[in-house]
């Protein structure tokens, strides 16, 4: 059959062309100001970041829907994203000006009607075949600021859309995707306090191929770099397209040197990467990010010789940066895992707020941070952002509290010293002279966590935050590596495990002051979306078997459930629109749980695949 070219007036053609691509004639809306996005947590009215405000505490003032109504809560709308390119969604949705703004798999983005559900436009970034994604090919959300939207591309790109149309404005390639280099998590929004200069900060992902983690800032309206700091210790960072200052000492004494008086060979892949979404802390102008774990994750390819893995630190991974909003530079510093041996990373979200110490009375300027590593750590932002946290330095470590049980790999943390008392024989042996691996150990949390990188949520109401957690555990032994660009780069072996019969996942409140888990709500599945509350004293979150859920945020109880259709592993957001309270999340599943096999991948092969975002609300019968 041949082809038949078609011929087309302007008027039909963009008319042709519109339809192809899923554009639609909107109103333009207003620009997104500084001020908007600085008091997010105060206008309930739109969803302007990651995190519902700078301090990343995911609390909603709204409570139009509340303990004593949710139960009528209904769908309004849903949106498919469409095609075969489902995989894992595990985007947090945006909302400005009755648009809906929400990433998805394989680095897409949607603008969708809030009323409606109606398709406004789209964008599909055309990607290489050699990408390397470790844990899915998932996107965890974008930006907004003026006229455009951001988001990040697996093949370590950056984009700039406008919002309106979605045209693209700039484009940004920070790293090179062939050796491992990609971008999952969401950007982020500041201003630099000194300058007024409003920034773009974004981090790399890539841990798993040896790469070294970066932490972007970035001109808004051109993508140009303004500053990046690199998250392994010797590393020089930039500022202003030139040289700055190394990260850490020059030296790198945190990491060994080799016979030949060189660095090791996992200082030059040592991992770090920043690669979830940061928080902002305004009065101290500092950017308040996780770090990822170094690489590789075979602990003895960071130790010297002959010594005790427990005397390494490998600065600056699995830790909590705070780096400097003008300059880029790192000015504090606190680490979760020295030396990781277990791939418990840091990355999880870094929560800002503050607390009436019950012993003083004074209030603290406080970060939390749930870990993959099974803690819970409270520390105090005023030290951290004066330098504390750096070796030889007096520690910022106000608690270290376990949120999940069966931890095996530390006995707490020393509260002088900031360091972890780890269990002897936690370190996965080295392999012995001719074998292909070490001998196996019994590890709890495994590398995918007490909890990953979905974000916890933290109520002022209750004053308790809710972590979405897992108890499983790993089989995990050492074996042979060497460095080749673009390959894994990891060094040890490991199976998933259950930990108990009745169930994996567990959302557990805690007292932030205490440690106490004030309450906690089992699942049978893992655990991996985020959770949201609200003054209407409710907590919601998405579960891996298909429901998004409402739960009494003082007790724990189930209020609703809704089922979606396939698993949920995104975050869930709220707003107000025409005098009404609407909750949104994304639905299907994916990521990293299904992917790293053993009895998690038998567990959830069950899970149905799906690919769409649900809007709820209440009925008027139910108000």
């Amino acid at each position: 059959m041949k082809n038949r070219r078609v011929n087309l007036k302007p008027g039909l053609l963009a008319f042709a062309l519109a339809a192809a691509f899923g554009t639609s004639a909107h109103a333009v809306g207003a620009k997104v100001t500084w001020d908007d996005i600085r008091n997010d947590d105060k206008t309930p009215g739109d969803v302007l970041t990651y995190g519902l405000g700078l301090k990343a505490q995911r609390h909603s003032t709204l409570k139009t829907v509340n303990t004593k109504n949710v139960a009528g809560l209904v769908p309004a709308w849903s949106f498919s994203f469409g095609g075969e390119k489902q995989r894992g969604q595990e985007s947090q949705a945006l909302v400005h000006d009755g648009v809906i703004y929400v990433t998805a798999s394989y680095s897409r983005i949607y603008a969708i009607d809030a009323r409606t559900g109606k398709r406004l436009w789209e964008y599909e970034a055309r990607l290489p075949e050699d990408i390397r994604p470790c844990c899915d090919v998932v996107n965890r959300g974008a930006a907004i600021y003026g006229d455009k939207i951001y988001f990040g591309t697996l093949d370590a790109g950056i984009v700039a859309l406008n919002k309106d149309t979605g045209k693209v404005v700039w484009k940004k390639k920070w790293g090179d995707h062939k050796v491992g280099y990609t971008m999952t998590g969401a950007p982020f929004v500041i201003q630099d306090q000194k300058s007024g200069k409003v920034l773009l900060v974004h981090g790399s992902s890539g841990d798993e191929f040896g790469v070294v983690g970066w932490l972007f800032a970035r001109d808004t309206e051109t993508g140009e770099e303004v500053w990046a700091r690199p998250m392994v210790e010797g590393h020089m960072g930039r500022l202003n397209g030139k040289d700055s200052t190394y990260t850490g000492d020059p030296k790198a004494p945190s990491w060994p040197e080799g016979p030949d008086g060189k660095k090791v060979e996992a200082w030059s892949h040592g991992g770090g990467a920043p690669w979830q979404t940061a928080s902002f802390d305004l009065e101290k102008n500092m950017v308040v990010i996780g770090t990822g774990n170094p690489a590789p994750w075979n602990t003895w390819k960071r130790t010297k010789e002959g010594d005790d893995p427990r005397n390494w630190d490998s600065l600056f991974t699995s830790g909590q940066a705070y780096v400097d909003a003008s300059t880029g530079e790192l000015k504090g510093f606190f680490q979760h895992t020295p030396n990781d041996a277990w791939d418990f990373s840091g990355n999880n979200s870094v929560v800002l707020f503050e607390y009436k110490d019950p012993k003083t009375g004074k209030m603290v300027k406080a970060s939390a941070h749930a870990d993959r590593n099974g803690f819970f750590f409270v520390t105090d932002r005023d030290k951290l952002t004066n330098g504390a946290g750096y070796p030889n330095k007096p520690t910022a470590l106000i608690g270290a509290y376990p949120f999940v049980d069966g931890i095996t790999w530390a006995k707490g943390f020393d509260l002088n010293t900031g360091k972890p008392i780890i269990v002897e024989g936690q370190h996965p042996p080295k392999v012995k002279e001719g074998a292909d691996k070490g001998e196996s150990i019994f590890v709890s949390p495994p590398f995918l966590g007490g909890t990953n990188w979905m974000p916890m949520s933290y109520s002022p109401d209750t004053g308790l935050f809710y972590i979405p957690a897992n108890h499983w555990a790993m089989d995990y032994w050492t074996e042979q590596l060497t460095y080749k660009a673009g390959s894994a780069y990891l060094g040890q072996g490991f199976r998933i495990k259950r930990l108990f019969d009745d169930h994996v996942g567990t959302i557990r409140a805690i007292d932030p002051k205490t440690g106490k888990i004030v309450w906690e709500q089992k699942e049978k599945f893992p655990l991996w979306a985020g959770t949201l509350t609200t003054a209407g004293g409710l907590l919601f979150t998405g579960t891996s078997d298909g429901y998004v859920k409402a739960l009494d945020a003082k007790t724990g109880k189930e209020l609703w459930k809704f089922q979606t259709g396939s698993g949920v592993v995104s975050v869930p957001i709220t707003w107000e629109m025409d005098g009404e309270q609407y909750v949104g999340m994304s639905s299907g599943y994916g990521g990293a749980v299904p992917l790293w096999g053993g009895d998690m991948a038998d567990l959830t092969k069950q899970v149905t695949q799906g690919s769409s975002f649900w809007a709820f609300k209440l009925p008027k019968i139910a108000r």
